[in-house]
């Protein structure tokens, strides 16, 4: 059984001071049918930025603009598949969403909104990483 490290980018897409989050399609083998943050795998030789803004755009249909790194983690998705998550915050220059058919529903969410819908573990990390005020500030 081959293992494999995945490098994923997420982005915390805000637009009037809130933050875009994607149900994932309830077919999804990892997290179905849970709220997250914009993103997805880099290609090789591409770079992070320009895979963010890819995936945002095939995930969303929006532009953004990104800011800054807000923090960078990793976990165990299966026993033989370890992803490293790069999360970006980023600004949308339009709130006028069109999903792809990996999710099936988003939400613009406040600051106060945000932590019931995300799942536990996306949840823990920005509290660990310090997140929130970075991503509201």
């Amino acid at each position: 059984m081959d293992k494999k490290m995945v490098v994923i980018v997420k982005g915390i897409v805000l637009f009037n001071n809130k933050a875009l989050i994607l149900k994932r399609s309830e077919k999804d083998r990892i997290n179905p049918g849970k709220w997250e943050f914009v993103g997805g795998k880099i290609n090789f030789n591409e770079e992070l930025e320009d895979a963010l803004k890819r995936e945002i755009k095939e995930e969303a249909s929006i532009d953004i603009e990104v800011d800054d790194i807000l923090y960078a983690t990793n976990y165990r998705t299966s026993p033989t598949r370890n992803d490293v998550v790069i999360v970006y915050k980023c600004h949308a220059i339009s709130d006028k969403v069109k999903l792809s058919k990996e999710h099936s529903d988003y939400k613009w969410v406040t600051e106060a909104e945000l932590e019931k819908y995300i799942y536990e573990q996306l949840a823990a990390d920005l509290k660990k990483y310090n997140a929130i005020s970075k991503i509201f500030s």
